[in-house]
């Protein structure tokens, strides 16, 4: 576990250590700072249906724009960077396995991903200073984002494994977003129940709503964590075979 934490500790503070990070934190925040002025001011209209403000925060277009186009810069150089610049076989010759690696580098990323939500708890204190708050909902909300990103970033783990570019690394984890993004979106094309209820499995934005309203379904925190697992295992598998090719 000492080996595992030291791996994490240092993926975590090598984001800091680049300018992008901080690029990519002030672009959120600025993103996410004019979304909820936005959403405050349009339920403060005398006209509008009454509503929670912080479960649109997790639910509208920019919110699935931030996590297809920056998870993948943010994953891009797990391995890549590694790999490009001859250290990646010094790590995996050291008395650590491949899985300890491959998590330990994942969960350095799941956790400057999560920092870039941190400030955001602001917004509840705000609207707690001002409103009554179901914190359910809330807590739900942050618990969807953190499965979310998780999932994310196992894709952008496995895509960096396969390539010394972060560029191209980039590219493979936004290449297979889109289809894992867009493949729930076929229930709308769907007439048979029990196929629309196949595909509403697989539904990321019907899952993101569920969990702003407070639902918290057991199915789609397996679905999450069982993703997350296989690309976590494809990771590992890829890196085993690096490490065997001469």
């Amino acid at each position: 576990m000492r080996k595992l934490f030291a791996i994490v500790g240092r993926e975590w503070r090598a984001y800091f250590l680049s300018p992008l990070a901080y690029v990519i934190l002030a672009a959120f925040l600025l993103m996410n700072g004019f979304i909820f002025t936005a959403i405050v001011n349009y339920l403060s209209r005398p006209d509008t249906p009454k509503g929670q403000a912080l479960p649109l925060l997790f639910t509208n277009t920019y919110f699935w724009l931030f996590n297809l186009f920056v998870v993948p810069i943010i994953a891009m150089r797990l391995f890549a960077e590694e790999r490009k610049a001859g250290t990646l076989e010094i790590l995996l010759t050291s008395p650590v396995s491949e899985g300890t690696v491959v998590l330990g580098k994942f969960l350095g990323a799941l956790g400057f991903y999560l920092t870039l939500w941190l400030p955001t708890l602001v917004y509840v204190a705000i609207l707690r200073a001002n409103t009554t708050i179901d914190f359910g909902p809330v807590a739900a909300a942050y618990l969807a984002v953190a499965l979310l990103g998780a999932y994310f970033l196992s894709v952008g783990t496995f895509a960096s494994t396969l390539t010394k570019n972060q560029i191209i690394a980039a590219i493979f984890t936004f290449a297979m977003l889109i289809p894992i993004f867009s493949g729930g979106l076929i229930e709308s094309m769907v007439n048979d129940p029990a196929k629309r209820e196949v595909f509403s499995y697989f539904n990321l934005w019907d899952h993101m709503e569920d969990f702003a309203r407070g639902v918290v379904d057991t199915r789609r925190i397996v679905y999450y964590l069982s993703a997350t697992a296989f690309f976590l295992f494809l990771s590992m598998v890829s890196i085993s075979a690096k490490k065997e090719t001469p």
